[in-house]
């Protein structure tokens, strides 16, 4: 098994990022988020943003629809543990 890592800081691989964009990250920003890939040396940015694409992106058709509210609420996501955002920053 091959793998291809995008980020050597975190470990990440192509494949992870790759399942993070389907699961609705957008932006690399959003990929760090979510995995850290980019938030240490930077080097991975650009190859994040190739693989992101330039493909429909479900918050970005959202927003541009003028529904900001569905995409809010689609970043806020489960509370999990009866957490809200601030308590789990």
């Amino acid at each position: 098994m091959n793998r291809v890592y995008v980020c050597s800081c975190f470990g990440i691989t192509d494949k992870q990022v790759k399942e993070h964009a389907a699961a609705g990250a957008c932006t690399p920003r959003q990929i760090a988020s979510a995995t850290k890939a980019g938030t240490d040396c930077g080097s991975c940015v650009r190859t994040i943003q190739g693989l992101l694409g330039r493909g429909a992106c479900p918050r970005r058709e959202l927003l541009e629809k003028g529904e900001l509210a569905a995409v809010l609420a689609a970043d806020q996501g489960p509370a999990q543990d009866g957490q809200g955002l601030a308590e789990a920053a």
